[in-house]
C-alpha cells in the first residue's frame, strides 16, 4: 500500500495561496500530521520554500515538528496553553483568560498570540472577556491576534461579513499583526487577509481551493484474483452477486486504513492507467473487492486517489468532506515522496 505524495504540488499550491495576498505573510497550516501526508516532511518543503510561521493542533505535535525546523521557524500552537502542557520552542495561541493568566504567570516575556471568538463558539475568547482583558493583554505584545470563519467555503454565506465585522470592532487600532483568514478566507480577496494567511487544506489539492494540484495518488496492491459465478455473491453481508461471470480481485486495504466503508455500493471505483474498477461488496477491515473484468490483464496496484477519482470525488461518494479522507488515512501506507 502506497501513498504518493508531491511535496512539489504541496510548494506550488502554498505559493499561488499566498499569491491572493500579497499584502499578508503566508503560514502553513501542518496539523493532523499535515492532515495524514507527513509534517516532518511537508514541513521542511514549505520552509525551503518560505513559510516562517506553521499551524499545529497540540503541543505534542509542535514538540514532534520542532526539530525538523529551523529556530526561525514559528510553531503557533491553536489549543493554546493547556495546563502541564511543554511548550518548550512553541507559540501558544491563547483562547481563554485562564490561559492567558496561565501562559505569563509560567512563561513570562516569552511569545504567545491570542484568539478571539467572533461567532463561530468553538475556541477562543468572546467580546465581553476580550473587552476586560484587552489592555493587559496588549502590553504584553502578543505575536498576533487572530479568529476564524465558520462558512468560509460559502463565500456568499452572510456569517462571513458578520464575523469580519465582529473581528474590527474586536482588533481594529490593537496596533497588533492579524490574521482570520484560513484557505477559504484567502480565496475570499483582501477584506479577510489581513497580516497572516494560514492555509491549510488548499495546500493538500482538496476544496475549496479548486486551482491546486493534486498532491496525493494511493495506490493499493492486487492480493488475489478469482472468477465468480452468476448467483455467487462477494463479501459480507452477501451485499453484491453476480449476474453474469466476472473477474473479481480483492486488494489489501479497508477501514483501518482510512478507506471508508461508507464507499461500499456508492459506485466508487479504483482505478488502472484510467480505466474504471468499480468497487463490489462491502469495504471491510483490511481487503476491498473489485471487478476487474474489464482489464485485459490486472496489474499488481490499483489506484483509490488519482486523477481520475480526486480526493473530493472520493469524499462525495462517502458523504464526507476531503479533510476527512486525508486525514484517516492509516499508518500502513508506505508513504513516498516525489
Amino acid at each position: 500500500m502506497t501513498l504518493h505524495i508531491d511535496l512539489q504540488a504541496i510548494v506550488a499550491n502554498w505559493k499561488a495561496l499566498a499569491a491572493k495576498a500579497p499584502g499578508a505573510r503566508a503560514a502553513a497550516v501542518v496539523k493532523a500530521d499535515a492532515y495524514g501526508l507527513g509534517a516532518a516532511r511537508v514541513a521542511p518543503a514549505l520552509y525551503q520554500a518560505g513559510a516562517r510561521d506553521f499551524f499545529v493542533a497540540l503541543a505534542s505535535e509542535g514538540r514532534a515538528l520542532r526539530p525538523h525546523l529551523p529556530d526561525d521557524a514559528r510553531i503557533n500552537v491553536l489549543s493554546g496553553h493547556m495546563e502541564g502542557a511543554d511548550l518548550t520552542g512553541l507559540v501558544p495561541v491563547l483562547n481563554s483568560p485562564e490561559q492567558f493568566f496561565r501562559d505569563r504567570a509560567m512563561r513570562p516575556g516569552k511569545p504567545f498570540a491570542i484568539q478571539l471568538d467572533t461567532g463561530m463558539n468553538r475556541l477562543g475568547m468572546e467580546a465581553g472577556e476580550w473587552s476586560a482583558l484587552r489592555a493587559e493583554a496588549l502590553a504584553a505584545k502578543p505575536d498576533f491576534i487572530m479568529s476564524h470563519l465558520a462558512c468560509a467555503d460559502e463565500p456568499d454565506h452572510p456569517a462571513n461579513a458578520v464575523q469580519l465585522a465582529s473581528f474590527r470592532a474586536m482588533t481594529d487600532d490593537c496596533g497588533v499583526p492579524r490574521s482570520l483568514a484560513a484557505t477559504g478566507g484567502t480565496l475570499m480577496g483582501p477584506d479577510y487577509h489581513f497580516d497572516l494567511v494560514r492555509p491549510g487544506i488548499g495546500l493538500y489539492g482538496a476544496l475549496p481551493f479548486a486551482e491546486a494540484q493534486p498532491v496525493v495518488r494511493l495506490s493499493l496492491p492486487v492480493i488475489q484474483t478469482r472468477t465468480v459465478q452468476p448467483g455467487e455473491f462477494v463479501g459480507y453481508s452477501a451485499t453484491w452477486t453476480a449476474n453474469a461471470p466476472r473477474r473479481i480481485a480483492t486488494v489489501s486495504a479497508g477501514y483501518a486504513d482510512g478507506v471508508l466503508r461508507s464507499i461500499s455500493s456508492k459506485g466508487v471505483s479504483l482505478y488502472a492507467a484510467g480505466t474504471a474498477c468499480p468497487i463490489v461488496g462491502r469495504v471491510s477491515m483490511d481487503l476491498i473487492t473489485v471487478d476487474v473484468t474489464g482489464l485485459a490483464d490486472v496489474p499488481g496496484e490499483l489506484d483509490l486517489i488519482c486523477p481520475e477519482q480526486t480526493v473530493d470525488r472520493l469524499a462525495d461518494h462517502a458523504g464526507t468532506i476531503g479533510y476527512e479522507i486525508l486525514t484517516s488515512l492509516g499508518h500502513r501506507y508506505d508513504r513516498t515522496y516525489l
